[in-house]
């Protein structure tokens, strides 16, 4: 099953970057507007896209504070159901690597290469988020 890989370098603590990656005001800074989530292992995280037309549900997994965040995808879209979304922070000199997976998809057609592009440009969000140039959300959610 082919996997994403996105790893950047961010300027930031990784206590901050695990809290944009696990809060509701977090995830709205870089990724969509429209978000239901907490901080809390075994919860169900809602991400809303064009008015909810496309809806995500991501359950979170593992919460590992400052090192790690994973979630797996619930219901749709049908590409997506099944995959993990792991996170890998580790703080060095002043910085953090951020490694990012999509994991476990079923094949590499269908949406995967555009899903792939955008999670490298929603990565690129999530670092100057972190570090402070307040980029806001790549989808706005509600139009």
């Amino acid at each position: 099953m082919p996997d994403m890989l996105h790893q950047i370098r961010i300027v930031a603590p990784a206590a901050d970057i695990y809290e944009t990656l696990t809060t509701a005001e977090g995830l709205k800074a870089w990724w969509t507007g429209d978000v239901v989530a907490e901080p809390r292992q075994g919860t169900v995280a809602e991400f809303g896209f064009s008015d909810r037309a496309t809806l995500f549900l991501m359950r979170i997994e593992e919460l590992e504070p400052g090192q790690c965040v994973v979630w797996s995808c619930e219901g749709e879209p049908a590409e997506w159901k099944g995959t993990r979304l792991v996170w890998e922070l580790a703080e060095t000199e002043g910085a953090t690597d951020v490694r990012f997976t999509h994991a476990g998809w079923a094949s590499m057609g269908g949406t995967f290469a555009v899903c792939n592009s955008t999670w490298g440009a929603l990565m690129f969000r999530l670092r100057d988020t972190c570090e402070g140039k307040a980029p806001g959300p790549l989808f706005k959610g509600f139009v």
